[in-house]
């Protein structure tokens, strides 16, 4: 491997057998982007330029990352959500393109002098790009404090102020830390424990559990408690925005129904699976 060109057939001839053609040309993009700084037209405009040997080597040391099932945005240290760069690690999820266009919906109904309550931050991924795309007043809330230490970072970074709050919304208690709002918003852990068969290990081994799964006697644990949480934090006119497990939609639906949100609505993702759900407290 000496030029740019010879990266694309060094990755197939290194990770071809473990990766399918789309994943390959996912992780060229990403390393021609973190090592070398390139577009894919810097790329292609450049075939023949000489790699340096440092360049060559972290090729190689992504290269073997990659073999081990690590997630790439773990390597790099960062996430793209909502053209915004976010520094991520091990202790958070990987921000996923579904949870973008959760982001989109919430914008295009307006937060023009909102408050804004986003459950379970992660990387900080949604408060954020909220903040940046709003004049809204926002708060956000985990149970881990490295997710916190993450989010605050990447606060910090993009000059937002979020107002961020450690707590457990499976206790009680946590209720006495909150204030009112006009959007409560949340992705919260949907994935069921029989979900973790059909799933790859470089998220299996390499992302928190603790954000991604619940039993499945219990598959919406969360949203009950979070729509419990909004029926008495929400303001007269409030909005519950959920991102959702595609297989649970009609039960979360009824659940909310039965808690005396209104207007429910049911959104597909870009590969029309069921994956939102907006819903009105009077």
């Amino acid at each position: 491997m000496q030029k740019v060109k010879d990266i694309r057939p060094f990755l197939k001839a290194e990770l071809g057998t473990q990766f399918p053609d789309s994943e390959l040309r996912g992780f060229l993009n990403w390393i021609l982007e973190f090592v070398l700084d390139f577009s894919v037209m810097d790329a292609l405009m450049k075939e023949d330029v000489l790699l340096k040997l440092d360049e060559i080597n972290e090729v190689h040391r992504i290269s073997r990352l990659l073999k081990r099932e690590i997630p790439i945005q773990q390597i790099v240290g960062y996430a793209w959500f909502y053209g915004t760069k976010f520094s991520i690690s091990e202790n958070v999820l990987i921000p996923r393109p579904e949870t973008e266009e959760l982001v989109d919906w919430i914008l295009k109904d307006g937060l023009k002098g909102k408050s804004v309550l986003d459950i379970g931050t992660g990387s900080g991924c949604i408060p954020i790009s909220l903040a940046l795309n709003s004049t809204a007043k926002i708060s956000s809330l985990d149970v881990s404090d490295l997710a916190l230490k993450q989010a605050q970072y990447n606060a910090d970074f993009h000059k937002t102020t979020i107002h961020f709050i450690q707590a457990d919304i499976l206790k009680a208690k946590s209720k006495l830390l909150l204030g009112k709002f006009d959007v409560i918003v949340s992705n919260p852990p949907y994935v069921l424990e029989s979900d973790k068969e059909k799933m790859s290990a470089n998220v299996l081994e390499n992302e928190p559990h603790l954000a991604l799964f619940v039993p499945d006697n219990k598959a919406l644990i969360f949203y009950e408690a979070i729509a419990e949480i909004a029926t008495k934090k929400l303001n007269k006119n409030g909005l519950l925005y959920f991102e959702i497990h595609e297989q649970k939609a009609q039960e979360t639906l009824a659940m909310l129904l039965a808690k005396g949100f209104t207007e429910l609505e049911l959104r597909q993702d870009m590969q029309g699976k069921d994956r939102m759900i907006k819903a009105f407290w009077k």
